[in-house]
C-alpha cells in the first residue's frame, strides 16, 4: 500500500503543508510517523479523506484559462475501483476535480490501481461541452 508524506498530500489536495499538519495533529486526517519522525498517511486513508473533502467543497468559481494543451495530465489519487467482469470503473481525485475512467480489468491489475494509489490521468477529448455559469 502507498504511503504519502505532507508535501505530497498538500499538492494532491491543493492545500498548504501547514493545513495537512493541522489535520493530522487534530486527528481529522488519520496519520502516523515514519522512522524519521515525519508525518505519513496510508493511501487508502488519504483516498477516503479526499472523498470527504470533495463532498464538503464548494465548487470553484470559473477561472479564465490562459494556456492549455491537447494532452492534459492530472496527478491524483485513486479513490474507487469498481469491477464488472472484463471492465472496470476507476475514480480519481485530482485536486478539486473528480475523474472517472472506464478500462479493462486487466489494465487495472497491470497498473495496480486500488484506492490510495497515486496515478496520472491523461485527458484527451475530441468533444468538449462548454457551459456558462448561471447568475
Amino acid at each position: 500500500m502507498s504511503t504519502y508524506r505532507v508535501r505530497q498530500i498538500s499538492e494532491l489536495l491543493g492545500v498548504s503543508d501547514d493545513t495537512v499538519r493541522r489535520w493530522a495533529e487534530s486527528g481529522r486526517l488519520p496519520a502516523s510517523r515514519d522512522e524519521a519522525g515525519r508525518v505519513t498517511v496510508e493511501g487508502a486513508d488519504l483516498a477516503a479523506f479526499a472523498d470527504v473533502l470533495a463532498a464538503q467543497a464548494v465548487p470553484p468559481l470559473p477561472r479564465r484559462i490562459s494556456r492549455t494543451s491537447a494532452g492534459n495530465r492530472l496527478t491524483g489519487l485513486v479513490t474507487r475501483v469498481d469491477r464488472d467482469g472484463m471492465m472496470a470503473r476507476v475514480e480519481m481525485r485530482c485536486g478539486p476535480f473528480r475523474l472517472v475512467s472506464v478500462m479493462t480489468s486487466e489494465s487495472v491489475d497491470e497498473l495496480e490501481l486500488e484506492p490510495g494509489a497515486l496515478a496520472v490521468a491523461s485527458v484527451e477529448s475530441h468533444d468538449i461541452v462548454v457551459e456558462v455559469p448561471g447568475n
